[in-house]
């Protein structure tokens, strides 16, 4: 699941373990929270200042120009850890005192800067982590409180494995290489696409003991490649077979379940398959998928979207609404 409340946007993932920040035009200050699902109930809360437009080592520490709708903001407990340009922690008594203290406000402010967090949003963000985490009623909510203890909290989903066929497949001899580079740009010559064929490129990696890679750029937009791929025969005479990414789920914007090959990257040292499709040139949004070869086909292991562009992070960092072991 992933949703917008106002200001803050909510991501849980398949084990229901769930993050939410603020967005918009806060000019690098972002308050991140997490939690996951069960009743040991881990949590984590950070307040800091990064992006691209703030110059770090020329702004001053963040702890004491904090203010809630223009009042300085006194950190109680002793469980905070801050730094010159962050504030965090990781106990549950002292984030669920601060939320209680910040949620019915509107705005977090530095002194002395533009920089903001707008709050606005925050109390239903919270409301829904704690109803997609079944914890309303529980001594655990962070809204919806009741006296159900925490062990009422269902647990977590299991999570899915998928396997990981021979990481370390023989490499190519150079005869190897040189037939399937050929027979790639064979494949790339008769197929039908727009990219400028002095801009093509053909790309083959070895992925198991009788099976290649076989990569190629096709169509290109702004900021935006897509390419084409197959799982080829290591040995002549070579077959192909199109190389179809599905989603093990329904994605909410209802786009369906076949992932474009967009920006395809083959990490070699990972065995993962990359696919990034950028929202805009920054990379700063968008959504990123990682899959692995199981010996039959390509299954998602990562699945990360960020839908707000805000100039916060990159796809690395993106929340994920999919893991697997």
């Amino acid at each position: 699941m992933q949703q917008a409340f106002s200001d803050w946007q909510v991501t849980c993932n398949n084990q229901n373990f769930c993050s939410a920040r603020n967005t918009g035009l806060h000019h690098g200050l972002v308050m991140t929270l997490s939690r996951s699902a069960g009743a040991h109930n881990d949590s984590s809360l950070r307040i800091e200042l990064g992006g691209p437009e703030n110059l770090l080592p020329k702004i001053p520490a963040i702890a004491t120009r904090l203010k809630l709708d223009g009042v300085l903001l006194k950190l109680s407990g002793e469980h905070w850890r801050i730094t010159p340009w962050q504030i965090s922690t990781n106990d549950t008594a002292t984030i669920t005192a601060f939320l209680q203290h910040i949620q019915d406000g509107q705005l977090l402010a530095l002194s002395q800067g533009q920089q903001n967090i707008s709050l606005v949003g925050l109390k239903a963000a919270l409301l829904f982590i704690d109803d997609q985490q079944k914890r309303v009623g529980s001594e655990t909510a962070w809204i919806g409180k009741g006296d159900e203890p925490p062990l009422s909290v269902p647990p977590a989903p299991a999570l899915k494995t998928v396997k990981q066929v021979n990481p370390t497949p023989t490499p190519f001899s150079r005869e190897e290489f040189n037939d399937l580079l050929d027979y790639g740009t064979w494949r790339m010559n008769n197929s039908q696409c727009s990219l400028d064929p002095l801009r093509r490129e053909v790309w083959v990696s070895p992925l198991t003991e009788d099976k290649a890679l076989l990569m190629m750029s096709c169509e290109s937009g702004a900021y935006n490649t897509f390419y084409r791929a197959w799982l080829v025969t290591r040995q002549k005479p070579f077959s192909a077979q199109p190389v179809q990414l599905r989603l093990p789920f329904q994605p909410s914007d209802d786009e369906g379940r076949d992932v474009e090959l967009v920006n395809l990257v083959f990490n070699d040292k990972t065995r993962e398959l990359i696919t990034l499709d950028k929202g805009r040139g920054q990379g700063d949004c968008g959504v990123q998928t990682r899959w692995r070869y199981d010996g039959q086909r390509f299954r998602l292991v990562r699945y990360a979207a960020q839908p707000a562009c805000d100039n916060w992070q990159g796809p690395d960092a993106w929340p994920t609404l999919w893991i697997t072991r």
